[in-house]
């Protein structure tokens, strides 16, 4: 069994929908005690900016800066796609918690014995 999972959230306030489940399987997989890196890429990077996070909240579901503030607590990790924070222009804003990294990084992390979602 898979001890590794990568989910790659690449939609934002856009889509709060997917933005929420993303961190709803995160929290969970971590309750199995894996290893969980959630990589924020294309506009998924929105979700770091603080105040982005905290405006995003999907009916039926905790809102996301809960989900967000549980998963890190319980030992996930937050990745950004360095090119995509780049092009948005959000490198003052990335929290010192998320981790800029390139696709070799995360490729690399991904391949070694684990398993990728992507919402």
């Amino acid at each position: 069994m898979a001890e590794r999972l990568l989910i790659n959230l690449t939609r934002g306030p856009d889509d709060p929908d997917r933005a929420t489940v993303a961190f709803v399987m995160a929290n969970a997989a971590r309750t199995l005690d894996k290893s969980v890196v959630v990589l924020l890429s294309t506009e998924g990077v929105r979700v770091a900016d603080p105040h982005v996070l905290d405006s995003v909240a999907e009916a039926g579901f905790l809102p996301l800066r809960e989900l967000w503030d549980g998963f890190l607590e319980a030992g996930g990790e937050v990745w950004a796609c360095t090119p995509c924070v780049k092009k948005r222009h959000l490198e003052q804003v990335l929290p010192a918690a998320v981790k800029p990294v390139g696709a070799v990084a995360a490729l690399s992390w991904a391949m070694d014995d684990g398993v990728t979602l992507s919402f």
